[in-house]
């Protein structure tokens, strides 16, 4: 997508291809289009629009009555020279234009998936940036936040494939963001750095772990997954059981969780499917453990995984601190 700016309250914007151009308002900090213009930004009929919109409606993704607008609009009336008439129109606003433009499956949708995916990076660095010496004082929480932009940046370059995926890492750093408070009281809300479940983990061995990853295998067609390149898993899974001068290194169930996924992910253990193992593994432990259901239903999603595996993968060493918070934030949401 090549521009999209304000020109007073109109935001005028054109597709890559220079095929599309659209003009449209900008009100309460989001853009409005109508059914008709999304049709046109997507390269689909206006009834496909309608169609994605109902679903997105009645599978609950977005309430009706917060993303549309009543808008009133004046068109020329009849044959009368310079006679005019007010009409309404529905509107619906950025979030919407983005939900619809996830589920089109057009050339011009994807395009636009790029776009979107690009726009949140900027976002976010350009946004730091404008606030970095608001937030100057606060030093420790700077640091945080820089290492999570650099995070996404990295992630978006080496590991995002889909707006999905980009969504899912979206997602866990949004939480992290409101974690550090930054618009508000910085000395009360922070993420968190222990978990909240204290009791005797369950110790889980070696062969018990590898009798799960070599169920993994039939699943991929692939001489080199989970074939170990040295003695370093067992390392990653016993060192979350590590004490020194008589207590637990990592005292809670969440935070012995956390590392073994850090752990399995980071050390490369295997020739391939590193990240798929750690995840596995997390999940077992968290089920041996009897913490990875919660009313009948896991607390963690496959989408919520995969962003903590990926940021993990893409973290720097000097990232451990802020990789432990994230991921115990996570579970403490749903142990606590």
């Amino acid at each position: 997508m090549e521009n999209i700016f304000q020109k007073g309250k109109i935001v005028i914007y054109t597709s890559e291809d220079g095929t599309v151009s659209l003009d449209t308002k900008l009100e309460n900090e989001t853009i409005w289009l109508t059914q008709k213009q999304m049709a046109e930004l997507f390269g689909v009929k206006t009834p496909a629009i309608s169609k994605h919109l109902k679903n997105i409606f009645n599978e609950g993704e977005l309430k009706e009555e917060v993303v549309i607008s009543i808008l009133e609009t004046t068109t020329k009336h009849g044959a009368i020279k310079g006679k005019t008439q007010k009409s309404t129109t529905q509107f619906y606003n950025l979030d919407a234009i983005i939900s619809v433009g996830y589920r089109v499956n057009s050339s011009r949708a994807t395009q636009f998936r790029i776009w979107a995916t690009d726009v949140l990076k900027k976002y976010l660095t350009q946004g730091y940036a404008l606030n970095n010496n608001v937030l100057k004082a606060q030093n420790a929480k700077i640091i945080n936040l820089q290492q999570t932009i650099s995070l996404l940046s990295r992630s978006i370059q080496n590991q995002i494939e889909t707006v999905d995926d980009a969504q899912n890492v979206a997602k866990i750093l949004d939480n992290f963001a409101k974690g550090l408070d930054l618009l508000d009281d910085f000395d009360h809300k922070t993420l968190d750095n222990k978990g909240c479940t204290h009791k005797p983990a369950v110790k889980i061995s070696e062969k018990e772990y590898l009798n799960i990853i070599d169920k993994m295998k039939s699943e991929y067609a692939s001489d080199v997954f989970a074939n170990p390149k040295d003695g370093s898993f067992a390392s990653s899974i016993n060192q979350i059981y590590q004490t020194f001068d008589g207590k637990d290194c990592y005292p809670t169930l969440e935070e012995k969780a956390a590392m073994l996924l850090y752990l399995i992910t980071k050390n490369h253990s295997f020739s391939d499917g590193n990240k798929r193992i750690a995840a596995s593994c997390f999940l077992y432990f968290l089920d041996r453990n009897n913490m990875l259901y919660r009313d009948s239903l896991p607390i963690i999603d496959s989408g919520t995984l995969f962003a903590l595996t990926l940021l993990i993968a893409e973290s720097k060493p000097e990232e451990i601190d802020v990789m432990k918070q994230i991921v115990v934030s996570v579970l403490n949401k749903y142990t606590n």
